[in-house]
This record gives structure tokens, sequence and C-alpha cells, in this order.
């Protein structure tokens, strides 16, 4: 891990699922590290973890754990967020947080690369990693946008159990095999494990993810809607979101329906846009059966988007499939990606 120039990065939430594709796409990204210090809780303090070769013991997360630490990559909780990264700032490191903690805060950019590297520079020490079904989303909306204006979006996703964590994931293969074994499930952890009805994700779907607002709305739907406008700096634009938890181990889908600000717009040129799009994979071939599906992208950091075609009654709109590794792009990448941006522009010390 060591290297003669290079920055003393944390991570936060080290042996969580999110927590440890951080440090995987740290070592795969070649970031420039001079030192890896990696956090937790109690619980987990005191493991071994081999990192690049080398071993690395896990240590309790506390505010003095960020004495000297440049650069802070969050991933442990909301809670823990509100509680150290502003400890982390005052030792002087800039914290990546991936929770909603920090999100929808004025003072604070929401950032994903390929759409507001720009407001990176506003930075006063924290920056949030944006909600992993937003984050995938935008990256494929935002070169319409440039080019052709956008006024309205609708967005279904098709979610993945691992955006719930690793025991989710659990629940999902221990409820397949027990209905194929034709014995009994007692579900514990979805749709939210802190409400009070549990159900089978196994062979369903459920229409909730995160717990319900009063207007309806989950609020995994209002964190779309209302990231997205903050992401791309339209206050205005119509957002509505449905998201729902499909029996899928890792990798979101969703059906997007956007309409842009100009006339006459054809899918041939929303798909010529979305193959140089950065961060974009364009699979788009019905001719072929060629589209994106969650069980391709797991492992790539790319968003990958198909099945883009014209509305039939409106002239403005445009349907398309977006699909992406919740865990890597939705989460540790652009995470990683943020940092890697910020060594660039010059914005570390």
């Amino acid at each position: 891990m060591s290297q003669q120039k290079g920055f003393h990065v944390a991570v936060v939430g080290a042996t969580g699922a999110v927590g440890q594709q951080m440090i995987q796409t740290l070592v795969k990204e070649n970031f420039p590290i001079s030192k890896l210090t990696l956090l937790s809780s109690a619980r987990s303090a005191g493991k071994v973890v081999e990192v690049n070769g080398q071993e690395i013991t896990i240590q309790e997360a506390k505010p003095e754990s960020f004495e000297g630490v440049d650069i802070a990559l969050f991933s442990a909780g909301g809670n823990v967020s509100k509680e150290l990264a502003p400890e982390a700032v005052k030792r002087g490191a800039i914290v990546v947080d991936n929770t909603s903690a920090f999100r929808m805060d004025a003072d604070k950019p929401l950032v994903v690369p390929e759409v507001n590297e720009a407001d990176l520079h506003e930075h006063t020490g924290i920056i949030a990693n944006p909600n992993c079904s937003t984050i995938q989303m935008v990256v494929a909306l935002e070169p319409i946008r440039q080019k052709f204006g956008l006024k309205k979006v609708i967005v279904s996703t098709y979610q993945a159990v691992s955006g719930a964590g690793a025991v989710a994931v659990e629940e999902l293969m221990e409820q397949t095999k027990s209905i194929l074994a034709g014995e009994s499930v007692e579900p514990k952890i979805l749709p939210v494990k802190a409400d009070k009805n549990h159900y089978q994700i196994a062979f369903n779907a459920i229409p909730q993810i995160d717990k319900f607002q009063e207007n309806g709305y989950t609020f995994e739907e209002m964190k779309m809607i209302n990231e997205t406008k903050k992401i791309m700096h339209l206050p205005d634009l119509q957002v509505s979101a449905t998201c729902v938890r499909l029996p899928v181990a890792v990798g979101h889908s969703e059906s997007v329906y956007f309409e842009v600000e100009t006339d006459g717009v054809s899918a041939q040129e929303i798909k010529a846009l979305l193959k140089d799009a950065p961060g974009v994979v364009l699979q788009d071939d019905p001719e072929n059966q060629l589209y994106p599906m969650p069980a391709h992208c797991v492992g790539k950091n790319d968003v990958f988007v198909g099945r883009i075609r014209k509305d039939i009654d409106e002239d403005r709109g445009f349907h398309m499939w977006v699909v992406s590794d919740n865990l890597l792009k939705g989460a540790a990448w652009n995470s990683v990606q943020i940092a890697e941006r910020l060594v660039e522009l010059g914005l570390v010390k």
C-alpha cells in the first residue's frame, strides 16, 4: 500500500458491504495512498484484514482516529457520519460521506463527478455521495440535459437487495432455499428492518424502500426526487419516483421516462449522445436483444443504458432503461472517483 507520494486515507465502516468495496476500489484504481486506516464500530475493532498483501488491524472509529488523515471515506450509517465527520474535518481531513446525513444540506456539495464536478470547489470539508439509485439516473440524464434541456423525469426502480446491506442478501438466499425446499419463511429484514412489518423478498417484488413519508412517498423516493434537483441545479425540474425492491442480489435497474425542452429530437440522437457520454455504456440493439441487465453489470464501474425509444404520444418524451452495480457506481466507485477528482483539482492539502 505504501507509496512515497500519497495520501493518508481512512475508511469508516470498513467491515460493511460498501466499506469493503471502497477498500477494493482504492486498490484497483491505484489511488495514491501513503497510509490506509480502517475504522469501524467497537464490535469489529481488532479484526485483521489483508489489503493488497499488507495486514491492517481495524480500529474503533473515534474523533482522534482522524489525526493526520487527508481523506476520509464514510459508509457506516448516518448517525456515525453526523457524529464523526465534523470531528474528521476539524482535524484537517476532507470527508466523502456515503450516507444521507448531509446530502440535502445547502452548504454541502452532493456530487456525481460526471455531472457536477465543479461543485467540489465549494466544499467546506464534507462532500456528500448521493443515493445509489439517483447516481446512475443522473449520469444517464446529464448529457441529454446539456444538449436538449430537461423538463420532467418519472422513474420506476427495480432495486437489488444489497442496497439494504449484506444481511438482506443473506435473507434473500435463505428464503429462496427454504421456499424451493417447501419450507416456510419468517422475514426479518425487508422492506425496512426498523419498520413494523416484514415480507418475503424471494419470488416477490416489494414496492417499499425505506419508510413512508406523510405525502405517500417513501424516503427513498423523496431522496431521488430532491437529490436529482440538487445535483443538476434544476430546482424546478419535475421529478417523480416509485422505488421497488426485487429478488436480485446486486445491480439496480430503472425505467426512466423523461421529457426534453427541445422539439423534434429523435431516439437516434439520444443514443448518439449517450454512446460517447462519460461513465455510460450504451447497450441498445433490440434486433439482437441487446439491453442492460443487472446480472451483467456486477463488478463494473459504468452505468449501462438501453431500450431508448421515443414516447408514442409525447413528442418531447422518451423512455430508457438504466442499470448499474449499486455497490460500485452507486456507492464505492463514486466515492473514490470524488477523492480522485479532489486530488486532480488540487483540493487536497
